[in-house]
């Protein structure tokens, strides 16, 4: 067996290794309702909030942005933060900004250094990754690169080239998740994540995504994925599974995987 590489967030690693790392989301519109999710999460232990910045009201006041990430920090208890924006076209919510502000929104962040990982995705053009690579790295900020697609599930020869691809742009973690039609289609993803895993020199986080899709975030560790997302509070993406649920079962997993 292949060993998975870990996320590291400010040289240590995300997890112990023995399960991937559990990340959930944020998804409130307010400071307010944010720190209501936080309260309600951090009990449970997840390794990683993700703070869905796209579903934030005050996403174009840079300050608010700030101002808020610290105070999810603070509320956190020392699990770190991911700041996301998804696409509309990737499973995210629209705004009322541009991307030139979501590039500025994303430097402001990491200048202030108020979260510890960003997530961007590849199908943004080429110089605002080259941007945000920069400015992350300056700060000492990790980054995912990632690939979505909530229609389809690709051929196998796209699927390795969004996970090589990340990597050759500077990413730190690479990402797919993408949508099944047949249950053959998750399949397809794992395998995939099994060759990327081989190949790739950074760590990996996989899905396939819905019902049918679930099953790669219990089994997909087995192939390589290091982490995989659980519902804290409010769900982000179709076929998150809440995380009491999804620790369980991953224990089981693993204990008949490896006797351990």
């Amino acid at each position: 067996m292949y060993t998975t590489k870990l996320i590291e967030i400010q040289g240590k690693p995300l997890g112990d290794g023995a399960l991937p790392a559990i990340i959930t989301p944020l998804v409130g519109k307010t400071a307010a309702e944010l720190l209501d999710e936080v309260a309600a999460i951090v009990p449970k232990h997840p390794d990683l909030l993700e703070w869905r910045i796209d579903f934030f009201a005050a996403i174009g006041d840079a300050k608010a942005v700030v101002d808020t990430a610290l105070a999810i920090r603070l509320a956190s208890g020392g699990i770190p933060v991911l700041l996301t924006r998804r696409n509309v076209s990737e499973g995210g919510n629209p705004i009322p900004i541009e991307e030139a502000a979501v590039v500025a929104m994303y430097t402001a962040a990491c200048q202030a250094q108020c979260v510890e990982i960003i997530d961007y995705e590849l199908s943004n053009a080429p110089a605002d990754l080259k941007q945000l690579r920069v400015v992350s790295a300056a700060n000492g900020i990790a980054m995912i690169m990632s690939y979505h697609n909530f229609q389809m599930t690709p051929d196998a020869a796209t699927l390795d080239s969004k996970f090589l691809g990340a990597e050759r742009l500077g990413a730190d973690v690479a990402k797919v998740a993408v949508m099944p039609q047949t249950e053959q289609d998750v399949l397809t993803l794992l395998a995939a994540t099994d060759r990327a895993r081989q190949k790739l020199g950074v760590p990996l986080i996989s899905m396939s995504m819905g019902g049918i899709g679930s099953l790669s975030r219990i089994m997909g560790w087995v192939y390589g994925s290091a982490a995989t997302f659980a519902v804290g509070k409010s769900s982000s993406a179709p076929g998150q599974i809440a995380i009491e649920d999804l620790r369980a079962v991953l224990a089981t997993v693993r204990k008949a995987v490896t006797g351990k």
